[in-house]
């Protein structure tokens, strides 16, 4: 059984995603993940996108500059269009290459932009991790050192959170501060999901 796990930038896909990992030994498969792996020095993705935007996509040590691939394609609808006929393919097929090879009980697929692509009919049950707005700010913001202005176009290109909300099949509410008792309260929200997933997974 695939559950897709998702959520707005900064609502804590990561971490809920972490929980069912370490505490249940449940399989990930992160698209974020994924699509760093298929644009890695050497592959196909990377050499493309420099032979599209030359070398100065790249960092001091041959890696993708995301910021600055992040920066000139948000300004720029063709190119983030570009981008995405290039990675989606690979990234689908790496998702479904890493998928066959799961052994727990059910898997945790993290997909940040589900409910606005195909995945959402490839998955049994969609789990999203809400937070607030203004809270997916301060923490997109605090953990990547973006501005208030490109978070917020970044959120303007996603679902809004009550579409996302109309596709759930199940909420995480992940809106508090992480603290010792707040994690302990999302603990709580992950282990009866996960009894959950058990109790309906087909194997």
């Amino acid at each position: 059984m695939i559950i897709g796990l998702t959520g707005g930038i900064g609502s804590g896909k990561t971490s809920i995603a972490n929980l069912f990992h370490q505490h249940f030994n449940i399989d990930l498969v992160d698209a974020d993940i994924v699509a760093r792996q298929v644009v890695q020095p050497n592959t196909l993705g990377l050499n493309a996108i420099v032979q599209h935007f030359g070398d100065s996509i790249l960092t001091d040590t041959g890696e993708l500059d995301r910021r600055q691939l992040r920066e000139r394609i948000f300004s720029a609808p063709s190119e983030k269009q570009w981008i995405n006929d290039l990675l989606h393919p690979l990234i689908r097929t790496e998702i479904k290459r890493q998928l066959q090879h799961v052994t727990s009980p059910y898997v945790i697929l993290v997909v940040p932009l589900l409910v606005e692509s195909e995945w959402k009919n490839f998955v049994d049950r969609i789990l999203v991790v809400d937070a607030s707005e203004q809270t997916q700010i301060e923490r997109t913001c605090s953990r990547d050192s973006t501005s208030q202005t490109q978070v917020r176009a970044i959120l303007a290109s996603q679902a809004s959170r009550q579409e996302r909300l109309s596709f759930a099949d199940d909420v995480i509410n992940n809106d508090a501060d992480l603290n010792p008792q707040t994690q302990q309260a999302l603990l709580l929200q992950v282990t009866a999901l996960h009894q959950k997933y058990l109790d309906i997974s087909p194997s």
